[in-house]
């Protein structure tokens, strides 16, 4: 059973977000599945852009996730987040809280292992030679917008700003993904895995390899009968284990990654060659895909107030 703790501060705005019937139905109607917003207007009896509106004030409250799938043109699928929600009446002891957060472009690997089929686009053109592991080596790489291979891993090094002394309470990345398969193909499942600082946090089965119509942002030269869009993956590590969008995958914590033991901070994703669904991994960039963002990772930590 997933739950959402909140103290009575949080609570405020998602009490405003459920003081609505419409709202209150629609959470409702997710807990019998993922539902798109035409359904659930369906099931409610109001127009679509009032739908829409109260899917969107859910999302923003995070009680609800929505991503793009394949259909009659790219359409938006709500799922529900969590099963209960408990408000803690007793504050926490106060705080200081800050966070870091760094934006890595996909073609900043440190080490890669990949096997055919494999490729790099530039926002322009193709890099190097498609299908040839080499090219994952090229100086151009750093200007990748699409990267693609059929097993094997890329390893990013990002930063380490963790301040010496803190209580580090969550690690945060986003990454849009899919699977890979020859042009594409909706249906093409892949166990996805990431590692951070050589632990891992467990995987993610991407259901398909998304085309055959235009990504948001990619680029006309891409023809649509090739990969086009992923989807927008949230992976989060706290005190209690590991997460994707907000459903636990490993008892895998933040202590577990030792985070203050080395200068930077080691996350590697890819396709284990044992894995059940061996189908392949697509990175995008943010000028490729729906989402204009490249690799983000985001560290809570705080530090207890000292009373004078």
């Amino acid at each position: 059973m997933r739950t959402l703790q909140l103290t009575l501060h949080e609570a405020i705005e998602i009490c405003k977000t459920l003081g609505h019937e419409q709202r209150m139905q629609i959470i409702k109607i997710l807990a019998d599945g993922p539902k798109n917003v035409n359904e659930l207007s369906d099931r409610l009896g109001i127009p679509f852009s009032t739908a829409a509106v109260n899917v969107k004030k859910l999302e923003e409250a995070g009680l609800i996730s929505t991503e793009m799938v394949p259909g009659r043109g790219s359409q938006k699928i709500n799922t529900k987040l969590y099963d209960r929600i408990i408000i803690n009446l007793e504050e926490p002891k106060q705080v200081n809280e800050d966070s870091v957060t760094f934006e890595m472009p996909i073609g900043e690997y440190v080490n890669c292992e990949v096997d055919p089929s494999c490729g790099l686009l530039g926002d322009q053109e193709i890099i190097h030679i498609l299908d040839d592991p080499r090219s994952f080596y090229e100086p151009e790489r750093k200007k990748a917008q699409l990267i693609w291979f059929r097993s094997g891993f890329v390893e990013y090094h990002f930063p380490n700003r963790i301040p010496y002394g803190v209580n580090i309470e969550e690690l945060y990345f986003s990454v849009e993904i899919c699977s890979e398969a020859p042009y594409h193909k909706a249906d093409w499942p892949s166990d996805i895995t990431c590692w951070v600082n050589d632990k891992e946090l467990g995987y993610w089965t991407s259901p398909g390899d998304f085309g055959g119509e235009r990504g948001f942002l990619t680029p006309s030269w891409w023809e649509t009968h090739n990969t086009q869009y992923g989807l927008l993956k949230k992976w989060k590590v706290n005190h209690e284990g590991s997460f994707i969008d907000g459903v636990k995958i490993s008892n895998t914590t933040i202590e577990d990654l030792e985070l203050l033991e080395k200068p930077y901070i080691s996350l590697r994703l890819g396709v284990k060659k044992d894995s059940v669904n061996m189908g392949g991994i697509n990175l995008f960039g943010s000028q490729f895909g729906n989402y204009e963002q490249d690799l983000i990772m985001k560290i809570k930590y705080s530090l207890p107030l000292v009373n004078e």
